[in-house]
């Protein structure tokens, strides 16, 4: 009987080494492919300089950039600074931050709302900033105020959404079904505004702006609008990094969060309001993008696994170098520029149909 008794606590014990080996060498690979997905966002972005109509090579970027940090004198001419620091480095930088940003309102809705087909828009954010652009530019407002309008009006939809669920809920938290479902009607609200703006604006000069402006893109980023957009993208990411953990809670629902002690309805406002900020500050400078809060989540979680505390950082480094590479390919592909909208809608629609199919056989 004691024998029996130590062959079953040897084998207990060596089933729990086992089991920490592999718990370990799991975290290992994850903590690797986050630095896997750093270092590749480093190549894309050098790499990216080289795309365009004024050809340079990545030796003589390296260059410019090691002289313009150390002062060392340059053997090249201003044109080709200009080039790398006033036109094309804000375009990148932009491309990385709402890549980033759009994929981390992702990730971090589909945890809220424990729904892997939500997107950063499902409150009415992009719908909301469309049609605050649209105003603008239907009264030939300038850039800047183009921009501040659109983020501004993101930010009302949002709250509007919120304002109305609060009220058919009597001012109770409400269930995630009618939020979602009052996102979606105000989204479609806006739509319908836009319809209205571009019906009734100038068909030979507005129509053709508005409508180009919603499908997306980043030929008219500047610098000014990079550090414009830097503050509400870190007041937005920077909560959603540190409170990532509590996504992984809440994804099991409500009373099972309550019960671990996370106050979900004051996480469910954190959450929403630093996506709400975010994803308004890309659509005020990119136009819509889509698909890229939506399927980027699902790359993150079918690589790294469905940890919110590795997953959302996968998320965010994916989007950066998945945004980077569709814009590299949106000047780079022909002589003219294709919309980024355009393109994300090429690639995002066929591996979300090819997510569907994948989830039939059990992977969602």
């Amino acid at each position: 009987m004691k024998e029996d008794l130590d062959l079953s606590l040897e084998k207990i014990i060596k089933i729990g080494k086992n089991t920490i080996k592999e718990k370990t060498k799991s975290n290992n690979k994850r903590f690797y492919a986050n630095w896997t997905f750093l270092m590749l966002l480093i190549i894309v972005f050098l790499f990216s300089f080289t795309i365009g109509s004024y050809t340079l090579p990545i030796s003589e970027i390296i260059n410019v950039f090691y002289a313009k940090i150390t002062g060392a004198a340059t053997a090249y001419g201003p044109n080709v600074e200009n080039v790398i620091f006033k036109v094309r480095m804000p375009r990148i930088f932009a491309a990385m931050l709402i890549g980033c940003a759009l994929s981390a309102a992702g990730s971090a809705y589909q945890g809220l709302f424990r729904n892997p087909m939500v997107a950063p828009d499902i409150l009415g954010a992009s719908g909301g900033a469309g049609l605050g652009a649209a105003i603008g530019l239907l009264f030939s407002f300038s850039s800047i105020e183009v921009q501040i309008i659109s983020f501004i009006f993101g930010l009302a939809a949002v709250l509007v959404t919120l304002g109305i669920n609060s009220a058919i809920n009597r001012g109770g938290e409400g269930s995630v079904l009618s939020l979602i479902l009052t996102g979606m009607v105000i989204a479609s609200l806006c739509q319908a505004f836009i319809s209205i703006i571009k019906y009734v604006g100038d068909p030979e000069n507005k129509l053709p702006e508005i409508t180009f402006w919603l499908m997306g893109g980043l030929s008219t980023v500047t610098v000014r609008d990079v550090l414009i957009i830097i503050v509400p993208m870190i007041i937005g990411l920077g909560p959603l990094l540190i409170l990532r953990w509590n996504l992984n809670v809440l994804s099991f629902g409500d009373e099972e969060a309550s019960s671990l002690g996370i106050n979900t309805y004051k996480m469910r406002a954190i959450v929403i309001v630093c996506s709400t900020l975010v994803t308004a500050a890309s659509v005020s400078i990119g136009g819509i993008i889509g698909w890229v809060g939506l399927i980027i989540p699902h790359l993150a979680r079918m690589i790294v696994g469905p940890n919110y505390k590795v997953a959302l950082p996968a998320s965010m480094l994916i989007g950066s170098i998945y945004l980077l590479l569709v814009d590299d390919i949106a000047r780079g592909i022909f002589t003219t520029e294709i919309p980024l909208g355009i393109l994300t809608s090429l690639i995002g629609a066929p591996f979300f149909i090819y997510l569907l199919v994948k989830g039939r056989r059990g992977w969602i």
